[in-house]
């Protein structure tokens, strides 16, 4: 005869791999969708100010960039039943010649189930500050914008995704 601590080590081990079955079944039931969306960056106005390194948390001189952009994104389609939230965020990438890459994000949202999957933004500010940790961005003509977007699972991997790259020139003087 099996002891009652037997019988619950054997019940509970039993529901742990139904559970276990469960998630792997629900997780392959999604684990090939693509999770793409049609992207439209336009870039708006920008202007380049100096500041002093220790305004931007680096020492010396520091770019800092004000920048406006308009957004045009639906994500509605990704929300799936295994899709709890999406990441957004936009992203700067440039070269300098201090850094072979840099990644700036100045934008992000979070945008759960439920929720408007439909961005549209126009004449956006920036929601993080736009610094380079040195002189790199006057003048800068390869930056590029670059939306990004975590699908966030119930059950499963965390994907990243790119897409809507827009590359803009920035002014070759600074501003007052």
């Amino acid at each position: 005869m099996n002891s009652a601590i037997n019988r619950g080590n054997a019940v509970f081990a039993f529901g742990f791999s139904a559970v276990s079955t469960l998630s792997l079944a629900c997780f392959i039931s999604t684990a090939f969708l693509t999770y793409d969306a049609n992207v439209a960056i336009k870039p708006g106005k920008i202007v380049i100010k100096q500041v002093s390194g220790g305004a931007a948390g680096v020492s010396g001189p520091a770019d800092l960039a004000y920048m406006k952009f308009g957004l045009d994104v639906d994500f509605t389609e990704l929300f799936n039943w295994n899709t709890k939230m999406l990441f957004v965020y936009l992203m700067a990438e440039y070269k300098t010649k201090n850094n072979a890459l840099s990644q700036v994000v100045v934008w992000d949202k979070k945008i759960m189930r439920g929720d408007n999957a439909h961005i549209q933004l126009q004449n956006m500010n920036t929601k993080y500050h736009f610094v380079d940790d040195g002189v790199g961005l006057k003048g800068n003509q390869n930056v590029t914008l670059l939306l990004q977007w975590n699908v966030i699972p119930n059950t499963g991997t965390l994907q990243v995704i790119s897409s809507g790259a827009q590359r803009m020139d920035l002014p070759s003087s600074y501003s007052r």
